[in-house]
């Protein structure tokens, strides 16, 4: 893509790919869908649904069926500017097609801070876990290496990388699948001396939403972090063979996989385990301890571990890829672009994993105080990122059918369906801005997008100043 084609919001609704954005192709369809599956099912799931849980009470289902509706949406219409373009900077560089430079930078470097956040908690999360049942060493010292390990594998180009992740996502998904037939059975009371809890904790006791509307807020931001990174399928899709037809597969399969390991999941554990229990840091260990199976609690805990590495491979792709998209297109440091032998951007690498090494130097220092600090900060980023998609969309969509432009892929229902994600996406804004136990993170997430905005934009005119007395 050419920095005179983002310039002008007025050309065709199909952003023009680039040589330069569109990379070799060296990852499989198979690898694009697992990559969807393995950035979503990490540390949202296997520690973020407990905190949500202790949020919300059993009402957090409420607030996982809202943000899966939302992000089935949002997947759609990524889905079809991603099939139409696939260019590292996704949605970055459609949001700079639809509505300019200055939002497409912003929009760009707010994801790549959120990413480089969730690396950290979930390197800071999994050392903790495994701690947790081996305590060999400090949960910092482990933090540490696996940091160093999957900076290792992400240097190694991105063939490789996709096979390490599709065998992790395997993993991981079947461990869920297991889970979720061990927790219908002790709903169902169908194991031996374990009596079913019935729905004496999803309405008994302090009731279905113990903490009212306020804790459904809270509870909605947590899980909103929980489906933060599926849009990596969209950043993947320039390094995929067919990325056209691989797009539109990853968005139907990645999409309904989700919605069922998810809502699936929490509904057991809020089943089977009280909302005000301590067990719910390890919630899946929690549910399975109960279900009185021997070892299980552990070997889900290691299956935990094994998931949030898996997260934190594919965010880590997802990171380095969008600052190397924003160096090819002048809105980062040049040098971040250039790639090696492998047609691996090195220091884009190099550049996401800087707070993962400092977030696991301060978990040495303060242990077990960095991951409830990372996951908080990052709740709110998700929705600016996903309503920049949702009005990119709506923007190119529109564009697209007025000049007669042919999609390979059309978002069903338009613009109907836009719309609403748009409308639940004001939605929760509303509520957690009610809510005051939310409203100090939506204020501090509108705070920083002004600032990447205000540099952004202040980056644009440095670059025409040089570019207009080089003219002269």
């Amino acid at each position: 893509m050419t920095t005179s084609s983002l310039n002008n919001p007025e050309t065709t609704g199909v952003v023009e790919s680039s040589p330069q954005s569109t990379n070799s192709g060296s990852m499989k369809p198979r690898q694009l869908i697992m990559m969807g599956l393995g950035s979503a099912i990490g540390a949202g799931l296997f520690l973020g649904a407990g905190v949500g849980v202790q949020a919300a009470g059993p009402a957090v289902l409420i607030a996982y069926l809202i943000a899966g509706t939302l992000i089935i949406i949002v997947m759609q219409a990524l889905g079809e500017m991603a099939a139409a373009n696939p260019n590292s900077g996704a949605f970055s560089v459609y949001c700079a097609k639809a509505m300019g430079t200055t939002a497409g930078a912003t929009i760009g470097w707010l994801w790549w801070v959120q990413l480089v956040i969730v690396i950290a908690a979930e390197a800071v999360g999994a050392a903790g876990l495994l701690a947790g049942i081996w305590p060999v060493m400090p949960a910092g010292i482990m933090a540490l290496i696996f940091m160093i390990l999957f900076t290792a594998v992400n240097l190694l180009g991105v063939k490789n990388f996709g096979e390490f992740e599709f065998w992790f996502a395997i993993l991981k998904v079947a461990a869920i699948v297991i889970f979720l037939g061990i927790g219908a059975a002790l709903i169902l009371g169908l194991l031996p001396d374990v009596p079913s809890p019935g729905f004496s904790n999803l309405f008994g006791g302090d009731g279905f939403a113990p903490a009212g509307i306020g804790g459904i807020a809270a509870g909605l931001l947590v899980v909103v972090f929980a489906f933060g990174g599926t849009e990596i399928v969209s950043v993947a899709a320039a390094e995929t063979e067919d990325p056209s037809r691989s797009v539109r597969s990853a968005v139907r399969t990645v999409v309904w996989r989700i919605m069922v390991f998810y809502i699936g999941s929490v509904f057991v554990i809020v089943m089977v385990v009280p909302w005000t229990s301590d067990a719910l840091s390890s919630p899946f260990a929690a549910v399975l301890s109960i279900a009185s199976i021997p070892g299980a609690d552990t070997a889900i805990t290691l299956v935990a571990v094994v998931a949030l590495l898996s997260a934190l491979n594919a965010n880590l792709y997802g990171a380095s890829r969008m600052i190397f998209s924003l160096s090819e297109r002048t809105e980062a440091p040049v040098f971040l672009s250039r790639r090696n032998r492998l047609n691996v951007p090195v220091a884009a690498v190099l550049a996401s994993v800087v707070f993962g090494f400092m977030a696991t130097g301060l978990e040495l220092l303060f242990p077990e105080m960095v991951l409830p600090l990372l996951l908080n900060i990052v709740g709110s980023t998700c929705l600016v990122v996903w309503g920049s998609a949702l009005i990119s969309q709506i923007i190119l969509r529109r564009r697209a059918d007025r000049d007669g432009t042919e999609l390979p892929m059309r978002m069903a229902a338009f613009p109907a369906l836009s719309y609403l994600g748009v409308a639940l996406l004001v939605g929760i804004l509303t509520i957690g801005f009610l809510a005051e136990t939310t409203r100090i993170q939506l204020l501090s997430t509108f705070v920083l997008v002004a600032v990447i905005a205000v540099l952004s934009r202040a980056n644009a005119r440095r670059r025409a100043g040089v570019s207009g007395r080089v003219t002269q």
